[in-house]
């Protein structure tokens, strides 16, 4: 996610070599250009650089990306009817840019959406006042299996029942972003956007470090002093529960 748009100097952005042959599909927003065929502000100058290195260059930076992953040995357990085969994680060399403003709004939409989840659970799981007033059916929650009566009653050391939760997102037909489902019992996909980051980095550091990219590393860190956090109010160690290996997502875990 880009912080800001920048232009070359003495001059427009250009944005058209690699777009020549470019044509986006109909009736679907475009992430890249606009209804016109013209790049979005927030990929102008990305295009343009990878313009700038060529066909050649672009190949053997994209090249070093995905060996990288191979060195590290990311991959995505998929289970077929002949077993569980480990593949190579794919990797999109050309990440998805959003304009810090854009990306602003997503944001305080989706920690109002999470606020939501956490108010949910506390009632649910304390006084049961959606019940009360019928805006949720007490049928529903007691019959659920994920609901934990030994729980009712309880309140988080943390004082928090969600500690965690993932979002898919979506851009509609309209443009808007959609939330296409919410993740909060084993939520994954941390440690590969961080590889993500990791590999397209050694692929494109010049370009990343022109734009201003945000870095991961904060999301991660207020993660691990979070959870630091709890084990030292009460004495314990952190320890991170995993079905092991043949979990489709254990390189996660285990990273």
């Amino acid at each position: 996610m880009a912080k800001g748009n920048q232009r070359r100097a003495g001059g427009r952005p250009r944005a058209q070599g690699l777009l020549e042959r470019y044509r986006p599909i109909e009736g679907v927003v475009d992430e890249m250009v606009d209804a016109s065929g013209r790049p979005r502000p927030a990929w102008r100058f990305f295009i343009d650089a990878l313009d700038d290195l060529g066909a050649e260059r672009l190949g053997q930076r994209f090249a070093r990306a995905d060996q990288y992953l191979r060195d590290a040995g990311v991959y995505y357990r998929v289970y077929e009817q002949a077993g569980a085969n480990e593949r190579e994680w794919p990797l999109a060399h050309v990440p998805l840019l959003i304009d810090e403003k854009e990306w602003a709004e997503i944001s305080a939409g989706l920690v109002q959406r999470a606020d939501l989840f956490e108010a949910i659970l506390a009632d649910v799981y304390g006084p049961n006042r959606l019940i009360e007033k019928g805006i949720l059916p007490a049928g529903l929650i007691a019959a659920s299996p994920e609901y934990l009566r030994p729980v009712a009653g309880v309140r988080p050391a943390s004082g928090h029942f969600l500690h965690m939760v993932a979002f898919e997102l979506g851009r509609g037909p309209d443009g808007r972003w959609w939330v296409l489902g919410d993740r909060a019992q084993a939520p994954s996909g941390a440690g590969f956007a961080l590889e993500n980051r990791v590999a397209t980095t050694r692929a494109l550091s010049d370009v990343y470090g022109e734009m201003h990219v945000h870095r991961l590393a904060g999301f991660f860190r207020r993660f691990r002093d979070a959870l630091n956090g709890m084990a030292k109010d009460s004495g314990g160690r952190v320890a991170i529960l995993t079905p092991g290996p043949l979990n489709e997502t254990y390189y996660e875990h285990a990273y």
